[in-house]
């Protein structure tokens, strides 16, 4: 037998599906790196948006522009690439994205080694970075006399907003432009040269590997914001604000250099894959008819990173095993994609009744003592307790008093004197904590923002649970969702398809909501930072009750629209499928011969 033509047939065969699942393993394995790397960057920057919001003085519907960016570059080229790329070498495309993505990357952190220090105004140093004008930290004789001149604080030559945060923008839509390879060319590839009953599994493992990369990127990500923005240049121990306090900047580019080097290395191995790999008898009768073969397509903190990615690794996992296992066709795909994104929907209906209480900050959310009600940042931080000491109100320096209670400044607090120095400096005879009946020995405050309440704690810990089970329940049907792109579509249609499915994710979803869930997050500001020019920087304070209604009110709207869309598309690729039986068993009973009951029952 081994001796005939057929054996050798046979054995010549079998070597070249060995090699072919062979060599499709290995290039899941150099595109589950891409994954890894790519999504590590892109949840590494949702990390560190408040650290540039905060280091570029910019405020959040400008950081959603920087992080709309990636799906602006993305969205320029994906079609094109999706489709012409299917064409030529794929692999070789792929890496030449990675490689793309990762040169953006370092270029994210560039502005870093372009700017200067990072300088902040602080009650622990009497002189701004200029030392031109003294800040008035604390209400005394001193602050009396410069009330009558002209505040010179506000530097028209110098803008205090860098216009280098665009070199971050650029960098991110280059990562957009690199990344539009990807996932259309990775998944048409497997899908060519895989079984169709693994093909499914192969993606779902593909994207449970990939969904690793948040994990590191989140744990990257509070790594780098609880070092100092210049750690580089600057001794920890000398910077007298802490992670907690708004005005602190962490070292927000050293993630950008881990993963843009890491990134570089995921290119590498991709440019080493053939064009297409040896052709599987089986899988080429089922995925290439005979017309289409006349061309070859081508801790705490890391908790709060970390706890709902192992959910959606693990739902991703397993929607992709359930497909293996039970087969599913196309209409089970869209159901199970239905339900499961109706079950997370209402699963996140709790989120609006957990919550924590706004920061108690004097004049801004709570009332000093002896005024009625809060009326305005600008008119209620000046009552009796301060009003002679001139506090300028574009100052942001808190402290906490022994109240309880956060001031804007220790100048806002009535604080008269003070000792120590750095972090250690406190401030003592503050008239505005004596007001809330406090003695004198305890009317002192020190730097910082006075402690939440222990509660927040626990109704944050309840929160990561429920997002966790929603986000495990709605990744069920992550691979149902893909696979509905692929197999709606003539075979070499693959990669077009799942690249329109992400231009119309990016357009429509991508684009737009960082920028209008940033104006929405601006609008729930309510102390303003101000830049050297006396613009206005970043937020310092947020109303955290209104902002939760908003956001979570506008996220579950947008879900509720959204799945409506996915059940009418259920149901027409429920009628097509009853079209098509219905249209078969027409055809199957013109060619059945009349005097053939049985066979004519059989049939229907």
């Amino acid at each position: 037998m081994e001796g005939s033509p057929y054996g050798m047939e046979y054995s010549d065969r079998n070597q070249k599906t060995k090699c072919c699942s062979t060599s499709l393993k290995i290039f899941i394995g150099a595109l589950a790196f891409c994954y890894f790397s790519k999504s590590l960057t892109g949840f590494y920057t949702k990390s560190t948006i408040t650290q540039i919001e905060r280091r570029f003085e910019i405020p959040s519907s400008t950081v959603g522009i920087i992080d709309g960016s990636f799906e602006m570059g993305n969205i320029l080229v994906i079609t094109l690439v999706s489709y012409v790329g299917a064409k030529f070498h794929r692999p070789k495309i792929i890496g030449a994205g990675v490689l793309l993505m990762g040169i953006g990357t370092l270029l994210m952190a560039s502005p870093h080694f372009i700017m200067g220090r990072y300088r902040y105004g602080t009650a622990a140093t009497h002189t701004n970075d200029a030392g031109n004008f003294t800040v008035i930290s604390t209400c005394s004789s001193d602050s009396q006399e410069t009330l009558q001149k002209p505040y010179s604080g506000c530097q028209q030559e110098e803008s205090g907003r860098s216009p280098l945060w665009v070199m971050v923008l650029l960098g991110n839509a280059m990562r957009g432009i690199g990344e539009a390879s990807i996932v259309p060319l990775g998944m048409s590839f497997i899908d060519d040269y895989a079984r169709p009953e693994n093909s499914a599994f192969y993606i779902g493992c593909l994207n449970t590997l990939g969904v690793i990369g948040p994990i590191f990127g989140f744990m990257l990500g509070s790594l780098c914001a609880n070092l100092y923005v210049d750690i580089d240049s600057v001794f920890q121990a000398s910077v007298t604000i802490t992670p907690q306090d708004s005005r602190w900047v962490g070292a927000w580019w050293l993630g950008y250099v881990v993963s843009g080097l890491l990134t570089l290395l995921a290119a590498f191995p991709l440019w080493f894959f053939p064009r297409a790999l040896p052709e599987n008898s089986q899988i080429s009768e089922l995925n290439h008819p005979p017309q289409q073969h006349k061309t070859i397509p081508s801790l705490t903190e890391i908790v709060k990173g970390a706890t709902s990615v192992p959910g959606v690794a693990l739902g991703i996992f397993l929607s992709g095993l359930m497909m293996k296992r039970f087969k599913w066709d196309l209409l089970t795909s869209a159901r199970v994609n239905l339900y499961a994104g109706v079950a997370m929907l209402f699963l996140a209906v709790p989120f609006f009744a957990l919550s924590c209480g706004n920061l108690e900050v004097a004049g801004v959310t709570v009332p000093y003592q002896g005024s009625k009600e809060v009326q305005g940042v600008i008119s209620d931080v000046l009552p009796s307790c301060n009003d002679d000491c001139g506090c300028p109100d574009i100052h942001w320096d808190p402290v906490c008093g022994e109240n309880g209670v956060t001031y804007i400044s220790p100048c806002h607090a009535g604080c008269s004197s003070t000792q120590g120095a750095g972090r250690n400096m406190t401030f003592h005879d503050c008239r505005c904590i004596q007001s809330w009946g406090l003695s004198v020995g305890n009317s002192s405050a020190v730097l910082g923002q006075c402690s939440r309440d222990p509660k927040c704690n626990r109704m944050f810990y309840i929160y990561l649970g429920l997002q966790s089970l929603a986000f495990f329940v709605y990744s069920l049907g992550t691979v149902p969702y893909f696979t509905l792109s692929l197999r709606i579509v003539d075979p070499e249609l693959k990669s077009i398809s799942v690249g329109m499915l992400l231009f119309t994710v990016r357009v429509l979803g991508g684009i737009p909501a960082p920028i209008y869930f940033g104006s929405l997050i601006d609008s729930t500001c309510l102390k303003w930072g101000r830049t050297k020019s006396c613009g206005r920087g970043a937020c310092r304070i947020y109303d955290i009750e209104t902002f939760r209604f908003l956001f979570q009110g506008l996220t579950i709207g947008l879900r509720v629209l959204a799945y409506s869309l996915l059940w009418i598309a259920t149901i027409e690729i429920q009628r097509k499928m009853k079209s098509d039986k219905q249209l078969s068993r027409d055809t199957e009973l013109q060619k059945c011969p009349s005097n053939d009951p049985e066979h004519e029952e059989t049939i229907k």
